[in-house]
């Protein structure tokens, strides 16, 4: 079982962001910078290219007020998103806030925030959600 599958079931504390049948959005508690969200499907699979077609369809439709969100609630040029999946064996998004190419780049030094800080965060987005 995968730490986001712990995640997902409750069995690990997290700032949600939204969550459906499908896919669960959370912050990344270790974010490149604030305001990062990753978007998860419900189900266990590794690569995201290995998702059932109705998944990689769907995510997309999932994350997309969520990105808008993050646009709104962040002094950004746009929502970028990003798949890497090498640190969790499940497949999952990567959305945050950015104003250059390199705010995704994941070689930088991750963010150490407080939980007030993440709540912080997890508000403002929640505030410019539909």
């Amino acid at each position: 079982m995968s730490v986001f599958t712990k995640i997902i079931n409750g069995e690990i504390a997290s700032y949600r962001i939204k969550e459906n049948d499908l896919f669960f959005a959370f912050l990344d508690i270790f974010p490149l910078i604030k305001g990062h969200v990753l978007v998860v499907p419900k189900i266990e699979v590794d690569k995201i290219f290995d998702l059932p077609e109705n998944y990689l369809a769907e995510m997309l439709l999932f994350a997309q007020p969520i990105a808008k969100a993050i646009e709104k609630a962040f002094d950004c040029k746009r929502c970028g998103i990003s798949v890497i999946g090498l640190e969790v064996p499940h497949a999952h998004l990567h959305l945050l806030p950015i104003n250059q190419a390199d705010d995704l780049n994941f070689t930088r030094p991750k963010l150490t925030l407080s939980s007030e800080e993440l709540k912080a965060i997890q508000e403002a987005i929640l505030a410019q959600l539909p």
